[in-house]
């Protein structure tokens, strides 16, 4: 790796938790300036404008996601369990250091929905992916009889998607876990309601 692919990596790293706290909009380039230690030159010699910084802020927080949740599932054979890791992962998100600032999906679609093109296309391609992935899970349980028979996977993907993130969404706003824990028993029964 370059000497500059290594300063673009530091400035992504260095400012991947400040987007997914303070968003967009709340991030100044101060901000990006403090987090990173390096003087505003520096980021834009590396970076167009915050745009970029914030899209592959984005695609870091993300990517952090993705491997955390492919990291559980790849020890876990059954896809009834490979489920089961959503709600474990997201029922402690406050303890994970890279959901700090909450679902990076959720709040870059919160915020770029009406605002920012660029963004609300990388979150909608991961909100995509999440689904793809469980429609995935469930079809080749379908095939092996270890899921039932019937469900419309991508349906069952959407609310199972929609509840997490509706149940993080609220935690956030109201300080309050049981929102989240709500929304995740239901997703729990969810996969109950699967099970052969």
């Amino acid at each position: 790796m370059s000497k500059a692919d290594k300063t673009k990596q530091y400035i992504i790293e260095k400012t991947a938790p400040v987007f997914n706290t303070k968003g967009f909009a709340g991030t100044s380039l101060n901000d990006i300036t403090s987090a990173t230690g390096l003087t505003k030159g520096s980021i834009y010699g590396n970076f167009e404008n915050k745009d970029e910084v914030a899209m592959a802020a984005f695609d870091h927080n993300y990517g952090l996601v993705v491997k955390m949740v492919r990291d559980k599932m790849d020890s876990r054979p059954h896809p009834l369990d490979k489920l089961k890791v959503y709600l474990t992962l997201y029922s402690e998100f406050t303890k994970i250091p890279s959901l700090q600032g909450g679902c990076p999906v959720l709040n870059t679609a919160i915020e770029a929905d009406d605002t920012h093109p660029g963004l609300r296309a990388r979150a909608a391609a991961a909100i995509d992916n999440w689904i793809q992935t469980i429609v995935k899970i469930i079809k080749a349980g379908q095939d092996k009889g270890q899921v039932k028979q019937g469900p419309d996977a991508k349906e069952f993907a959407t609310a199972f998607i929609a509840l997490i993130e509706g149940g993080i969404m609220m935690t956030k706003v109201t300080g309050r876990m049981d929102s989240l824990k709500g929304a995740l028993k239901q997703a729990e029964k969810m996969i109950a309601d699967i099970t052969p």
